[in-house]
């Protein structure tokens, strides 16, 4: 387990714009909870089924635990391969019910039936369960690090996640879901954040949880500094060869500001484009003439270039709303209880 104690990057003078939220983390927002599981046993050389083990499993309940009312919702998929269930209902219905899961890729499974399991002894009202049918489950790689072909998430740990998630300060780093990832070669895994945003209607608070898992360490830029590149850093994390090129990255916002579902999947785009601009290092030309830089994703999104030869990232990112003061049709399949 990390060291919560540490400072956090703000703490130590660097200069993020915004008004954070009292805790800085997506528990700023009213009623979201969340829990970790960590799992991290042994050492030494990948035996699939042994270990060494540094994996886990993050759950996120919008409104508390076991609240079965349902949320507004909107996914946005800037590009990639990344496996996130329950997709196709909040696209459908702008809505789903439940926590929002994340683990390692070939733990989504697992996950996805521990929840319905979880729900089906917690959830009375058999018209309620039914919302719990089509649980939201996303995934990053960890098996640079991770035994992930031993499939070490069982059940008991998804219940632990979503029985211990609480409100107030969030775990962050190597726990969770994040344990086994990395970021820019460094250690990687789950952070949280939040501002507050004054609009014509009110005061709001967006808060943001991602599980984050991409980069190469040159491209590190810390408030728009490229120290990455600047410092030379080399990286100290012995990556698989085969596994090196998969990065992927999840962020779950939620707000109190009062969204409709299309406005929803459209605000949550803003997240990729601060995800681009606080990460990757400026472009520069290779002796091609190719344009070099964070990765083809990024390139293409920003300046439309797309040069051949490298693997993008898959980002995946869910957006939900605590409040529902927006009437649509499907209001009732959600209703808040």
């Amino acid at each position: 387990m990390p060291d919560q104690t540490k400072p956090r990057a703000r703490d130590l003078g660097v200069p993020f714009s915004g008004m954070p939220g009292p805790l800085n983390a997506i528990t700023d927002v009213a009623g979201v909870a969340v829990g970790h599981v960590t799992l991290i046993a042994g050492e030494g050389k990948l035996e699939v089924g042994q270990g060494p083990v540094r994996t886990g499993v993050t759950a996120v309940w919008p409104r508390g635990i076991g609240a079965i009312g349902g949320v507004q919702a909107g996914l946005f998929a800037l590009n990639g391969v990344g496996e996130m269930t329950g997709a196709h209902l909040i696209e459908e219905f702008g809505a789903f019910a439940g926590p929002v899961m994340l683990t390692n890729t070939l733990s989504v499974g697992v996950v996805r039936d521990a929840v319905i399991t979880w729900a089906r002894d917690h959830v009375p009202d058999k018209e309620a369960l039914f919302y719990f049918s089509l649980p939201v489950v996303a995934e990053t790689w960890d098996g640079n690090i991770n035994d992930a072909y031993g499939q070490h998430i069982q059940p008991q740990h998804v219940f632990a996640a979503l029985d211990n998630a609480a409100g107030g300060p969030v775990a962050e780093g190597g726990v969770g879901g994040g344990t086994g990832m990395s970021t820019f070669d460094f250690k990687g895994g789950i952070g949280t954040a939040s501002r507050r945003v004054a609009m014509p209607m009110g005061e709001y608070t967006v808060g943001v949880l991602v599980q984050s898992n991409f980069g190469r360490r040159d491209q590190l830029l810390v408030a728009g500094v490229p120290v990455g590149e600047k410092y030379g850093f080399t990286a100290d994390i012995v990556i698989r060869p085969y596994l090196k090129q998969f990065h992927h990255h999840i962020g779950g916002p939620a707000t109190d500001a009062p969204f409709c579902p299309p406005a929803s999947s459209s605000g949550w785009r803003g997240e990729p484009r601060a995800w681009a601009a606080a990460g990757p290092a400026p472009q520069k030309k290779t002796r091609t003439g190719q344009h070099q830089g964070p990765s083809s994703s990024l390139r293409r999104y920003i300046s439309g270039v797309f040069p051949a030869g490298v693997l993008s990232p898959a980002i995946y990112h869910l957006g939900f709303d605590v409040i529902r003061p927006c009437p649509m049709p499907t209001s009732d399949l959600f209703s808040m209880r």
